[in-house]
């Protein structure tokens, strides 16, 4: 009040301009236009009144106006309750409902008084029920900052976290424990919540918790892929608040202290055992919830939500979404990439490269940029291989359809002797495959020496016992199957007193 007793003094007593006591008194032009008017509305001179002081003076020209009439006089105020439920429907806005009450009371209030009047009468209403939100858009969803103990077989204890989601429109609430905030916990949170309001919102909007969101920013977040995939799932998207900037949240900020105060202060003096021992004990304590009437306005969050969101919300998937784990893994020379000490085949084309694994309960995708490449059922076996025929090349896949009576089958149509030459290879190794090769490369020397020679060379190994890839071949580069086979000579064995002889032994 000083400056305005100085702004009075320069005026009436100095003569000064509006200019020279705003640059005087180092305030603005406009500031000093505004005092005067005031002083002379309030018909204030120079010299003030004796006695009249800066409390005086403050309240002569800052007085609030007489307070308007609410209403025109013998006029009904309009239904605030109402016309605030109204206002929660879809494309209702204050004009229309102005507009339908002018047509019930043409000379009742203007616009500009009606939305006055409205905003001051919404100041009334709790925080938690002051915000307008489209039904079925958006679903609010947290870890409320309170766990509960639940008691282990050793005694010991284990803190639940509590997930909380509340919808927009009818603030219903829905509240389960889990073991962790873990990002399997986060994505079933959210599975069992949309199962919870039979449906799914526009917009799913979570605080910036590292479970979800792997970089928080106000324009660009980064969300966990699993999240993103959770969300493309079920035809909604994700839209985490601003950093910051708690009013974005204050719907599930709200939730999680009803939850805190009507739910888990209940259940402070009780023990419990297990995790579904629990989520027993916080269901029924949700619905009666959720029952209750409000306190300042009409209906109840089941109300509403059977009138607002539930009409609105999208149907589910007709399968819930499967919690997964993103990894990635490299592929060997064998086309196998281990994932859980496990290994699993892709496309041998992929050999070398890095690729990224989806894991769930049961089953493990592969894929190389973004594009899915194999597919297989989970295995718990550590150490062993799950390989699908086509990732193989076509040589190795034509090995394996090899057999050792198909190897004999086609030695046959060289001879009965390249047959029979087959057959003892892949019997006197350990095992069959060993002799595989052995045999095509025998079967192979047809292609250049002509079936005749090899079923001849053949003969000859039989008759010598050196049945072997290198012995045939040897015997077709010395040309020795042109040569006939040595009789077999009777066995003459010298006289000599030792020798017993055949009488001896009959």
């Amino acid at each position: 009040m000083r400056q305005v007793i100085e702004i009075l003094r320069l005026k009436h007593q100095l003569q000064l301009s509006v200019r020279e006591i705003s640059r005087s008194c180092g305030i603005a032009s406009s500031t000093v236009n505004d005092y005067l008017q005031r002083a002379e509305s309030a018909q204030l001179g120079w010299p003030l009144p004796e006695g009249f002081g800066e409390p005086e003076l403050e309240q002569k020209l800052f007085a609030a106006p007489p307070a308007k009439p609410a209403t025109p006089p013998g006029r009904m105020p309009p239904d605030w309750l109402r016309i605030h439920a109204e206002l929660r429907r879809p494309n209702v806005t204050l004009r229309l409902l102005w507009q339908e009450y002018q047509q019930a009371d043409p000379v009742g209030l203007k616009y500009s008084r009606f939305c006055e009047l409205y905003r001051e009468w919404s100041k009334t209403l709790e925080p938690t029920l002051r915000q307008v939100h489209v039904p079925g858009e958006k679903l609010f969803v947290d870890w409320a900052g309170q766990t509960v103990p639940v008691t282990q077989a050793d005694g010991s204890t284990h803190p639940a976290a509590v997930f909380v989601a509340a919808l927009g429109a009818s603030h219903r609430i829905f509240a389960e424990a889990f073991p962790d905030q873990k990002l399997s916990s986060w994505i079933t949170a959210h599975v069992h919540a949309y199962a919870f309001y039979g449906g799914v919102p526009l917009l799913t909007v979570p605080d910036n918790t590292k479970t979800g969101v792997i970089q928080a920013s106000r324009y660009e977040p980064i969300l966990h892929r699993t999240y993103q995939e959770m969300a493309e799932h079920y035809g909604t998207a994700i839209l985490p608040t601003r950093p910051k900037k708690p009013r974005d949240k204050a719907k599930v900020e709200s939730a999680v202290q009803v939850a805190q105060y009507q739910i888990l202060a209940a259940l402070r003096d009780l023990t419990f055992f297990s995790l579904s021992e629990l989520n027993a004990a916080i269901a029924p304590r949700v619905e009666t919830l959720n029952a209750q009437p409000f306190q300042k306005l009409e209906g109840s969050r089941n109300s509403w939500f059977a009138t607002l969101d539930q009409p609105r919300l999208k149907p589910l998937p007709l399968t819930p979404f499967e919690v997964s784990t993103w990894l990635e893994a490299s592929v060997n020379i064998d086309y196998h990439a281990v994932v859980d000490r496990h290994f699993y085949s892709v496309p041998y084309g992929l050999i070398h490269q890095r690729l990224q694994v989806r894991l769930t309960e049961t089953t493990v995708e592969f894929f190389h940029k973004s594009a899915r490449v194999a597919a297989h059922a989970r295995s718990s076996q550590s150490g062993r291989y799950t390989t699908v025929a086509e990732h193989r090349p076509k040589s190795h896949q034509r090995f394996l359809e090899w057999t050792p009576t198909r190897i004999i089958d086609w030695a046959k149509k060289i001879g009965p002797n390249c047959a029979k030459v087959a057959a003892q290879i892949i019997a006197d190794r350990p095992h069959p495959e060993q002799g595989f090769r052995s045999c095509l490369g025998i079967i192979r020397l047809a292609k250049t020496h002509g079936d005749a020679r090899v079923e001849t060379a053949c003969l000859r190994a039989l008759h010598f016992s050196i049945v072997s890839y290198r012995s045939i071949e040897s015997i077709l580069a010395q040309k020795l199957d042109q040569q006939p086979l040595e009789p077999e000579l009777p066995l003459v064995l010298p006289a000599h007193d030792n020798v017993r002889g055949q009488a001896y032994f009959a």
